[in-house]
């Protein structure tokens, strides 16, 4: 029989990075069907902030995965399934850091520039045309593919734990899960 409880920080870089992801992304989605206001200005620096910030966890938890190694499996899965899940989560990783390095590459290619919270970390400068439409559409063609991806994740782990009752779920909230 073998533990396969997930270390804290493991568990931590997933929950935070997810739920930030998962506010950021409906944020955005939020903002696409706004006018132009006021309001949507301040929305768009928290998201722009957030998006930021989630880069930088999301690189700091990809380094702690390669630390760590895969995450061993819970059950024996058939091939296919296991093809599938380890897909779902490196689109998911890689959309943790696509979707804020496009932004930022968005914003920086506008001449705006880049402020996390206030604090200037790129001053506005020349816009870059070319730069800020590839990174737009990088942006906006991802939003789709993120969904689907996000909601497989999530039916995954949904299956997991109520079809093929291996804990998995337990194990993301820091649980220990034993097989045999």
């Amino acid at each position: 029989m073998s533990d396969h409880k997930l270390t804290k920080t493991t568990v931590v870089f997933h929950w935070i990075t997810g739920l930030s992801f998962i506010g950021v992304f409906a944020a955005g989605l939020i903002l696409d069907s706004m006018e132009r206001s006021p309001l949507k200005g301040q929305i768009m620096d928290y998201h722009k902030s957030i998006g930021a910030i989630i880069l930088l966890i999301a690189s700091a938890r990809i380094l702690w995965r390669i630390k760590e190694g895969a995450l061993p499996e819970i059950i024996n899965l058939p091939r296919w399934q296991t093809i599938i899940a380890k897909s779902v989560h490196g689109l998911l990783m890689l959309a943790t850091l696509a979707m804020p390095l496009s932004g930022i590459a968005m914003s920086i290619g506008g001449g705006r520039g880049l402020d996390v919270f206030g604090w200037q970390l790129v001053a506005e400068g020349m816009k870059t045309p070319w730069l800020s439409a590839v990174a737009g559409d990088i942006h906006r063609a991802s939003v789709d593919i993120i969904i689907v991806v996000l909601a497989l994740h999530v039916l995954g782990a949904l299956k997991h734990q109520l079809l093929d009752k291996d804990g998995t779920i337990s194990r993301m909230l820091g649980r220990s899960v034993t097989s045999a």
